[in-house]
């Protein structure tokens, strides 16, 4: 009889510790102590014409962060070096693109490729006790590979939206993808996420 028990307790023991899993998470999803955020990066008018073939995906993301009552944030490079031309601030090429949605007035400055550096983005994630972000934008192999992996770094959870990413080479995406990933980031397509 005891060794039936036994038996039976083993058997169940991974179903038992899985639904408990996901009721715990489920629970500090539901109280708000998994806080997530989805970063659009550098989706400015001086940014790669390629945007253009990302910006509805990024537009769902959007939409999906929001019916989810995800913080969503907005990050722009401004060019401080002399001699450049580009992301210059108060200037036109500086600005978020005029079809990209903004729902928020998360709008953080950097001017480096960590989004990080900004001090105002990094008070930003501290306030809010955010630790689960969302990536999208653009370049996947400057800006944003450089903020994925100084939030890996920091000990954050980091989901790339492969399909709402792009570069002015975007042959180099695949790489980057298998680089996010070797960083302990996790690589999905929107659509993935929309279905979760």
């Amino acid at each position: 009889m005891i060794f039936c028990v036994c038996a039976f307790l083993l058997a169940i023991k991974d179903t038992f510790l899985w639904t408990w899993r996901n009721f715990i998470l489920g629970y500090l999803e539901e109280i708000k102590l998994i806080k997530k955020a989805l970063v659009v990066i550098d989706i400015q008018n001086d940014i790669t014409k390629n945007y253009k073939e990302i910006i509805d995906n990024i537009n769902k993301s959007i939409d999906w962060a929001i019916s989810n009552d995800i913080h969503v944030v907005y990050i722009r490079h401004y060019n401080l070096s002399a001699g450049t031309r580009t992301f210059k601030p108060d200037t036109r090429g500086a600005e978020l693109v005029p079809d990209l949605k903004i729902v928020s007035e998360n709008i953080f400055t950097k001017s480096k490729g960590n989004a990080l550096t900004s001090e105002d983005f990094a008070t930003f994630i501290n306030k809010n006790e955010i630790n689960e972000f969302y990536i999208t934008g653009a370049d996947a192999v400057a800006c944003v590979k450089s903020t994925c992996f100084n939030l890996t770094k920091a000990g954050y959870n980091v989901t790339v939206l492969s399909d709402c990413i792009t570069s002015y080479d975007k042959k180099k995406i695949p790489e980057m993808l298998q680089y996010y990933e070797s960083k302990d980031c996790k690589a999905i397509e929107l659509n993935d996420l929309l279905g979760s």
